[in-house]
């Protein structure tokens, strides 16, 4: 499964199994590519990236482009709110947990730069890091 197909398919899964964070209502997918955001609700202005990762959940997960944030922080605007989808096995059991980060402080955002031998040589990313130490609520748990 590429990155990008379990991302959609976290994104899906997120949609069947949590409500909003904000009003209770049901989310759904915005387009392909959409900048900034994966999700938004149904009722209110709610909007969120997602993040799927299977693995336990972690203090540092792949981000995103840098070049789409770093122009989004020069205008003034805050890090979109992050849900975290993690995935894992454990004895046999599969796992997970939804974690919400409504506030993302600049500084823990991480640039780098993918090798020049990777498909997308040289592009800029992000990794958020230090995630334990922010403000979250779980919304799903198994």
């Amino acid at each position: 499964m590429t990155n990008q197909s379990s991302g959609e398919s976290g994104e899906k899964e997120i949609i069947g199994l949590v409500p909003c964070p904000n009003c209770g209502k049901s989310l759904m997918q915005l387009p392909k590519n959409y900048p900034l955001y994966d999700l938004q609700c149904t009722g209110c202005s709610f909007r969120a990236q997602v993040k799927t990762n299977n693995s336990k959940p972690k203090n540092e997960i792949f981000g995103a482009g840098w070049d789409i944030i770093e122009k989004v922080l020069k205008s003034g605007f805050m890090i979109p709110p992050l849900i975290a989808n993690f995935k894992w096995a454990e004895k046999g059991i599969e796992k997970q947990k939804i974690i919400f980060y409504p506030f993302i402080p600049k500084n823990h955002l991480k640039k780098r730069i993918l090798p020049s031998t990777a498909r997308r040589a040289n592009y800029k990313m992000f990794n958020y890091v230090g995630l334990d130490e922010l403000a979250n609520f779980v919304l799903f748990e198994k």
